[in-house]
């Protein structure tokens, strides 16, 4: 019998979940069938119990639901409580909701991918959001020497900073409170899908500094662009998706599967524009 399962997003029509699963599938040999669900705005968790009444298993939750998703669940993950934010969602057999997320293993594992070391390095992170908060935990479990989070609230990557302290070195401020080069600087807002930079000195990055962007597109975003006449290496985040997307589908079906030939036909498929 073929188990169902979905993305909840809005929009999610350029959703590229359903080709990651579909290769994960195949490689794997699970009987799944995964599409994409658009609820209205405020209405996630409607669309969640309509889904698993006709039979869904789990699903991945995209902008802007991920608050939402947090909120439905019976059982949560202590990544997903620390998070505040759940982009996982499994139906237990008992009917109760389980959440998690992955987005922060995603992250993680992409820049090991990438052979882009995390231990003992200075590493800046911009922005305050959700997207940020739900990679602090993981990132921090890599030690590195000190994690700088800026953001244009001052307040809010402050707060993050101290509800982050107890896993490792963390510090959070305005852009004015930068000081320094880092080794490893990661654009967590949303200003690449609007064109906008952030307000980032000229002189952010050590001698062979990596910068990566948590967007991605068929041309490099605003914020690479800039980073590389800066001397920094290049990465955005086709990865971290499927490596998400990797660790949900293990959740759901215990089988992980191999990450780097989903990864290949995923750019292809955004250098073709399909």
């Amino acid at each position: 019998m073929t188990d169902r399962y979905a993305v909840f997003g809005n929009p999610v029509g350029h959703s590229k979940s359903p080709m990651i699963h579909a290769d994960f599938a195949g490689q794997t040999g699970q009987d799944i069938d995964y599409t994409a669900i658009e609820p209205p705005i405020g209405e996630l968790a409607a669309a969640w119990q309509a889904f698993c009444a006709e039979g869904g298993r789990g699903a991945n939750v995209t902008v802007p639901f991920k608050a939402d998703a947090f909120e439905l669940c019976d059982t949560l993950s202590h990544r997903a409580r620390r998070a505040g934010a759940v982009n996982t969602l499994i139906l237990g057999g008992n009917g109760r909701t389980y959440g998690d997320t992955t987005d922060g293993v995603g992250l993680v594992r992409d820049l090991a991918y990438h052979r882009v070391a995390l231990a003992g390095k200075r590493v800046l992170i911009v922005g305050a959001g959700g997207a940020v908060r739900g990679i602090l935990e993981p990132l921090l479990g890599e030690q590195p020497s000190e994690v700088v989070v800026v953001n244009r609230t001052a307040e809010k990557a402050r707060q993050l900073g101290e509800d982050f302290a107890d896993l490792g070195t963390i510090k959070g401020g305005g852009f004015d409170s930068l000081d320094g080069k880092f080794d490893v600087v990661i654009n967590g807002t949303s200003a690449s899908l609007s064109g906008d930079l952030p307000p980032l000195p000229d002189d952010l990055f050590a001698n062979g500094a990596w910068a990566y962007d948590m967007m991605y597109g068929v041309e490099p975003t605003v914020f690479l662009t800039w980073a590389g006449p800066r001397g920094a290496k290049l990465l955005d985040g086709l990865g971290m998706l499927v490596e998400q997307a990797a660790e949900s589908f293990y959740l759901w079906r215990n089988q992980r599967p191999d990450t780097a030939p989903v990864r290949a036909r995923l750019r292809q498929s955004l250098n073709y524009g399909s």
